[in-house]
């Protein structure tokens, strides 16, 4: 009998205990996305996805689904890096929920996003457009 995705979650967690639950059903959720997305543009059935798209997914569905709280819940669920989000995906990739190629490695993972840059930059004002008083 297949194990859900809850059940799976919920031996991961036991397990690995760095990411909230939340982490792992949002990475889903992420690649759902990204898997969308490419497949919007272009006609190939082919849906893998390298870690540079799921991390352009993630930052898409992270800015569209928490807007400004974005930072303070990836931080809620213990991810502060996209060395995080490799080794979330690298933990489902080992629970069979996930697939990879020969070439996709977590390393892939290190430094591919820049948190700052993707989830703080597009809310941080400009002081020099703020009105005086």
């Amino acid at each position: 009998m297949q194990k859900s995705f809850n059940e799976v979650i919920d031996q991961i967690t036991r397990k690995d205990h760095r990411y909230e639950k939340e982490a792992y059903f949002f990475l889903k959720e992420a690649l759902e996305f990204t898997v969308g997305q490419k497949k919007r543009g272009k006609t190939e059935t082919h849906s893998h996805v390298d870690a540079g798209e799921l991390m352009d997914g993630f930052r898409q569905l992270a800015l569209k689904e928490f807007g400004p709280m974005v930072t303070t819940v990836l931080e809620y669920w213990g991810v502060q890096s996209s060395d995080d989000i490799g080794r979330i995906v690298f933990n489902l990739i080992e629970a069979g929920v996930f697939g990879k190629t020969d070439s996709d490695s977590v390393e892939d993972f290190n430094q591919a996003l820049d948190f700052h840059t993707a989830f703080l930059v597009p809310y941080e004002t400009d002081k020099s457009k703020r009105a005086k008083p």
